[in-house]
């Protein structure tokens, strides 16, 4: 049998929820000539480790202790026998068209090593990323290449993989910076072909914390300090317009945010000035019926003492003095 042409690299640790979402995106491809290989990097889910002991050819397991993503990653290369690798992770999906236009510009440019694309995400968020260049300097401000770019097999070996030591992150845009460095170029398509899942425990969201950033990017910097050394002012410049960029983005949503609330607080605003309304009527009316009630009181209470007046010994006693003189007013 010929070897296939794209090898998939696909560590898994605890994700056996979503493998099957992944493997079916690269079944699923256009293009037809690939290898699959799940690394298990030492799941601990039973679940998982059910899911995994399921899988069947075309797909292949291999089964290790955890040692983390990068080399569970180098792990499947060691394996696999395409000339071209894909690295996708468990939790992610591919584009069905991915793979031949990604082929396409290999194909068409010998020059090209590895070749990206834009993604949009899903799951807790949904927006795209949408980044236009690969090459050093922008690569040093920013990790523009994504996961499952393709990249060439010979490039992959001659930048020695990717680095086992970097378990807390920033593996892949360190792989890829040791490739541009050594003179290899990459290129990106300007299409969405790749869904990156967000979760609550998704390392890209955790890596939003300083703390839990800081250590990873220390390292990074560290490894290619000579390079941003040396384009240090275009680093510079990029990362102001990228902060620049992102001052609009949050003007604009929270401009949009207000717009699309205009409408319900113009609503509400209405709203409660009906209701004050009827509150006023409803007021009036009260204050009414408790002057009614008031004067009804009052009614009943003369009516009370007109009674009582009526029963007493004073009243009774004096009968034939108020007859005499009504009689002498009504003689007059």
């Amino acid at each position: 049998m010929m070897a296939p042409h794209i090898s998939v690299l696909m560590p898994c640790f605890n994700h056996g929820a979503f493998i099957g979402e992944a493997i079916e995106s690269v079944l699923a491809q256009t293009f037809r000539d690939f290898e699959i290989i799940v690394v298990d990097d030492g799941s601990t889910d039973p679940a998982t480790v059910e899911v995994l002991s399921r899988l069947t050819a075309p797909i292949r397991v291999l089964t290790t202790a955890n040692r983390g993503l990068p080399a569970a990653r180098n792990h499947a290369a060691g394996h696999a026998s395409g000339q071209v690798f894909c690295a996708l992770d468990a939790d992610d999906r591919l584009a069905s068209t991915w793979f031949e236009k990604g082929m396409r510009v290999l194909g068409d440019q010998p020059t090209i090593a590895f070749v990206s694309h834009w993604l949009e995400t899903f799951g807790d968020e949904h927006w795209t990323w949408k980044p236009q260049q690969c090459d050093l300097p922008s690569l040093l401000a920013r990790n523009s290449v994504n996961g499952a770019a393709l990249v060439r097999r010979g490039a992959f070996e001659a930048a020695g993989g990717y680095d086992e030591t970097m378990r807390e992150g920033c593996e892949d845009w360190d792989f890829w910076l040791r490739l541009v460095e050594r003179g290899f170029e990459g290129t990106i398509v300007p299409e969405v072909l790749f869904y990156y899942r967000r979760r609550h425990d998704s390392m890209s969201r955790e890596m939003l914390e300083e703390k839990r950033y800081r250590r990873p990017l220390e390292v990074l910097v560290g490894k290619h300090e000579a390079a941003y050394r040396m384009h240090l002012t275009s680093v510079l410049v990029a990362k102001e317009a990228e902060t620049q960029g992102l001052t609009k983005e949050i003007a604009l949503v929270e401009r949009d945010r207000i717009l699309s609330l205009e409408p319900a607080l113009r609503r509400a605003r209405e709203e409660l000035a009906a209701a004050s309304g009827k509150a006023g009527r409803v007021r009036a009316v009260r204050a009414l019926e408790e002057q009614n009630e008031r004067l009804a009181w009052k009614a009943a209470e003369l009516e009370r003492q007109v009674a009582d007046l009526h029963a007493s010994w004073s009243w009774r006693m004096t009968a034939p003095l108020r007859r005499l003189y009504s009689l002498a007013r009504g003689g007059r």
